[in-house]
């Protein structure tokens, strides 16, 4: 198969690349060239790297140099606007056999809900915020804060553009939290990372709450055969296959790492006081109060196993995690999780809360 990836060298897609790679695949990637094209440490072998060819350019100033090309199929990791699979769609439509568009879970509007599955709507937006989402700049700090706020609907117009004008060879794949080797994200590998400290670890709330993410892996292998089976239609991608929660998380942290780490359990409504900000200070971690939130670790991806969708065991994730976050360079800014210090702080806190 010849496939085609908008993106293709940050995370998700360096890992579709990676694995069509290692499928006997030829691949071309799509991208502005801001990033290097590290495959080997992935285990590409050298050789594969020859059916490898790169393609730089911008999606938002047009796709000159896919012209008079075909591919028999497209994964698009990287639309954000719907002006921008409109100009893909309208680029490639007699150039691809299947187009996959990678969305997200946040396309629904309602997160409340537990169980939400492909049934359930997605979200929409007016005319003034279509046209205010598609000038914002998600890489202007300025304008980031309000780019996120309309992140999954916008996403929701992308799912449409596709579905609509390519509804016989579209597949819209909705990810929850995706996570694992070279994720840029930090917002599951602090907890390998903070086990690999040892030590006593502050926790979250309920360690009974449940949890879910995808190892980014494990999505890149289905997205491939996704395309190669050209599925159509939108579906959940989330794990693991088996339901887990923040508890097994964290012991799974402390078992691989080694370290005898504990963990101290932190009462919500203290962390709240405290101004500990769930999702990036401490990542997993959506407070049981945030009934707006309660169905976003719990949703419904049965249509994804039954395509195929499988997780890998718990540990093997966290380990790979772990081994490659210790390659990093010790002192690189995290975009997640809490600081030493700063956990020390809350954790006296708290104990000083409780007498």
């Amino acid at each position: 198969m010849d496939l085609l990836i908008l993106g293709g060298t940050v995370f998700l897609g360096r890992h579709l690349a990676s694995v069509a790679l290692a499928r006997g695949h030829r691949v071309t990637l799509f991208h502005r060239g801001r990033h290097p094209l590290a495959f080997a440490e992935l285990g590409v072998a050298a050789g594969a790297l020859a059916r490898i060819e790169t393609l730089q350019g911008d999606r938002h100033e047009g796709f000159a140099s896919l012209a008079g090309r075909h591919w028999d199929a497209v994964i698009d990791t990287s639309a954000y606007r719907p002006s921008a699979v409109v100009a893909a769609v309208e680029a490639l439509e007699g150039s691809v056999s299947h187009y996959t568009l990678v969305s997200s879970i946040s396309a629904y509007p309602q997160l409340g809900i537990v169980g939400i599955n492909e049934d359930n709507a997605t979200s929409t937006l007016t005319a003034a915020e279509l046209a205010e989402g598609e000038n914002l700049d998600r890489e202007n700090p300025e304008q980031v804060g309000r780019f996120y706020e309309l992140y999954g609907p916008l996403k929701a117009a992308c799912e449409r553009v596709l579905l609509e004008r390519l509804p016989m060879k579209g597949l819209v794949v909705r990810p929850g939290l995706i996570v694992g080797p070279h994720d840029p994200t930090d917002r599951f590998t602090y907890w390998p990372e903070r086990a690999a400290r040892g030590g006593v670890a502050l926790a979250p709330g309920d360690a009974a709450r449940a949890v879910q993410f995808i190892d980014v892996r494990d999505l890149a292998e289905w997205i491939v055969s996704m395309a190669e089976q050209r599925r159509c239609g939108a579906l959940n991608a989330n794990g693991p296959t088996t339901p887990t929660t923040m508890g097994a998380v964290l012991e799974s942290c402390a078992r691989v790492a080694g370290k005898g780490t504990r963990y101290e359990w932190c009462d919500e409504a203290f962390l709240s006081e405290a101004e500990v900000t769930p999702w990036m200070d401490l990542p997993l971690w959506i407070p049981a109060s945030n009934a707006e939130m309660k169905g976003f670790m719990q949703f419904d991806c049965s249509r994804a196993r039954a395509a195929g969708l499988t997780s890998r065991p718990l540990d093997d994730t966290v380990r790979d995690t772990l081994d490659w976050a210790l390659t990093l360079a010790g002192g690189a800014p995290r975009r997640a999780g809490m600081k030493p210090e700063r956990e020390a702080a809350v954790l006296e806190q708290w104990r000083a809360s409780r007498h």
